[in-house]
């Protein structure tokens, strides 16, 4: 994948990539791998400071943000999020999370007191956290984590990050890899303000958010007509309409090999559809 600049600001505009959390979090990781190591990262307290200072041209040039993880499922408010945003969707990254046991130089397993970490990374490590008798202190995330466990200097306490945070905050990866599950991976979206996303020329995905008329049969017309043009429809999320009757829209995310093939998808569905919203074109992320 070409890495796309976005480092410091220039003329007023911020080219800086906002992430949720802090330095040395795995959406730092997910930034770097879309963007390259040297783009700037602007960390982010939540996700909806994510949205709010990328669609800010003045802070930031585009923002990273989870979007669902292969054990944990769906982040389902980050899609309400998406849809009100004005942002669009130019890229996703699918990042394999691994755990580390995170030390200051020298520190022993056998000093080990205590681990910090966020709830999620500790509850994922938990076979091999339970070998020992460590007390598990849960924190609001696992960059911030390593930087105290470096700021205390403590001999008596380890982190559970990744290893970016490791090496930003000169920690040694004592345990590597502690994840229960070995195959647990993040999807991120890159998103952009509607108004400076370019055409992708390889694009081969696309996301749109839909609502029918709820009568029936009217959802599975819309997915036999992807399903005729050879489209791979590979995520349908539903969610309640606010202030409806138990009714819902849908998220979709469709694959195809030809950008013809999409523009046909949407010819055939959109007349079957009572609101559509096309939240990102773009190229499909790699597994790695």
């Amino acid at each position: 994948m070409a890495k796309k600049s976005a480092k410091g600001i220039q003329n007023g505009v911020g080219n800086g990539v906002a992430i949720q959390g802090y330095e040395g979090s795995f959406h730092q990781v997910a930034a770097w791998q879309f963007f390259g190591k040297d783009a700037e990262v602007i960390p982010c307290a939540n996700f909806r400071d994510v949205v709010r200072i990328s669609s800010n041209r003045k802070l930031s040039q585009a923002g990273v943000m989870a979007i669902e993880n292969s054990i944990a499922g769906s982040i389902l408010p980050n899609y309400n999020l998406l849809q009100k945003s004005g942002l669009r969707i130019i890229g996703e990254v699918y990042l394999q999370i691994r755990q580390n046991l995170l030390v200051n130089p020298g520190v022993g397993l056998d000093q080990i007191r205590e681990v910090h970490s966020h709830p999620m990374a500790i509850l994922q490590c938990l076979d091999f956290l339970e070998k020992h008798n460590w007390k598990l202190i849960e924190t609001e995330d696992t960059a911030l984590s390593a930087k105290l466990v470096h700021q205390h200097r403590s001999k008596h306490v380890a982190a559970i990050a990744s290893r970016l945070a490791a090496e930003l905050f000169q920690l040694d990866v004592i345990a590597p890899n502690i994840q229960t599950m070995k195959n647990n991976y993040t999807r991120f979206l890159v998103l952009q303000r509607e108004r400076e996303v370019k055409p992708e020329p390889n694009a081969n995905k696309a996301s749109l958010n839909f609502h029918t008329d709820h009568s029936r049969g009217s959802l599975a017309r819309v997915l036999g007509s992807i399903a005729d043009q050879g489209v791979n429809l590979s995520k349908l999320q539903s969610f309640p309409i606010p202030g409806s009757d138990f009714k819902y829209s849908f998220h979709a995310d469709m694959e195809f090999d030809e950008p013809d093939q999409f523009e046909q998808v949407m010819k055939s569905i959109t007349p079957l559809t009572a609101g559509m919203q096309v939240l990102g074109i773009y190229k499909r992320g790699e597994w790695k």
